[in-house]
């Protein structure tokens, strides 16, 4: 395992690389200046705008501003921010905690809501319960998340005053506790879950119907196993092996689709900083930002391949 490991990580090199040089030309063709704002300025001198320019390369052909850029990661240095000309690891380091804080709870919410009612379904199929989760899915499937916010924060911010309605703390005395970081998380929360619970349910509905179709399932029954140990221990660890790949897929969508959630409800987070960060086109914080999601991308298919030997023993990687 730990040679297959190593493995990836040495095919993952060139993967990252490649990664970076597209990212970086994209943004480099994108329309505009990191510089614009300052135009819009009377203050601001040419002259001084020219001396910014320089402090951070742009004057350089593009090649030589990656190449300089690459340097910079390989030794620790992810650069300087253009717009606040602080370190893109110091800013990145700031938010990583909220960002982590809001993803980590709307997977746990997501993961422990869609696997049992997926399962449930299938169980219950034509049933009562089946045919009222199964629509629901796709309405949480089709629902816009910007929108699903907003009606949150009209309900229980606004009309009925049960939650606040943005931030991650309340300012004043009780500010940061436990109970009001909590008190926050739960709408971004509930928002950014939503499409994960919907999609995920039906995965888990429709693999395991199709592992309760086959010929061991039939087997084990006729042998007289109780039907408790059929669904619970035969079925259900078949039924999570096409799980694993669709859930590690999507843990870096789920991260990157925190910027709309967090940006609704002023999340500070990654988020938000990308999303500011992409208006104001600071290629520093922007590169920095797309490589943790590149590299999010690259250890979750690794997790995958490590489960996928966890729950299959005709696995192996020696």
């Amino acid at each position: 395992m730990l040679k297959f490991i190593g493995k990836r990580i040495l095919q993952a090199i060139p993967m990252l690389l490649a990664t970076s040089i597209i990212i970086y030309a994209l943004l480099q063709a994108m329309p505009g200046d990191p510089l614009d704002m300052y135009l819009e300025n009377p203050n601001a001198s040419l002259e001084a705008i020219e001396a910014i320019k320089e402090a951070h390369g742009l004057n350089d052909p593009v090649p030589i501003q990656y190449l300089h850029w690459l340097a910079g990661i390989l030794t620790g240095d992810w650069g300087v921010s253009i717009n606040s000309s602080r370190p893109v690891l110091e800013l990145i380091g700031e938010r990583v905690v909220p960002t982590l804080q809001l993803c980590g709870v709307s997977f746990l919410i997501a993961l422990c809501i869609s696997i049992p009612v997926g399962i449930f379904c299938a169980i219950r199929k034509g049933k009562v319960f089946d045919n009222v989760a199964t629509p629901l899915t796709f309405l949480g499937i089709s629902m816009p998340s910007f929108w699903f916010a907003l009606i949150l924060q009209l309900t229980f911010a606004v009309t009925l005053h049960w939650l606040p309605s943005a931030g991650r703390t309340s300012v004043g005395v009780g500010g940061g506790t436990f109970i009001d970081i909590a008190r926050h998380i739960i709408m971004p929360a509930t928002v950014l879950s939503l499409i994960y619970i919907a999609s995920w349910t039906r995965y888990a509905r429709s693999n395991y119907l199709e592992v309760l179709g086959q010929d061991f399932i039939r087997t084990a029954r006729a042998k007289g196993l109780k039907e408790k140990k059929v669904l619970f221990i035969h079925a259900l660890r078949n039924a999570l092996i096409p799980m694993v790949t669709v859930i590690m897929i999507d843990i870096p969508v789920l991260f990157s689709g925190a910027v709309i959630t967090e940006t609704v409800f002023a999340w500070p987070g990654m988020g938000t900083l990308f999303y500011d960060s992409l208006n104001k086109q600071d290629y520093p914080i922007l590169m920095g930002v797309l490589m943790i999601n590149a590299v999010l991308v690259i250890l979750s298919n690794l997790l995958a391949d490590i489960i996928y030997a966890a729950l299959d023993p005709r696995i192996k990687y020696e």
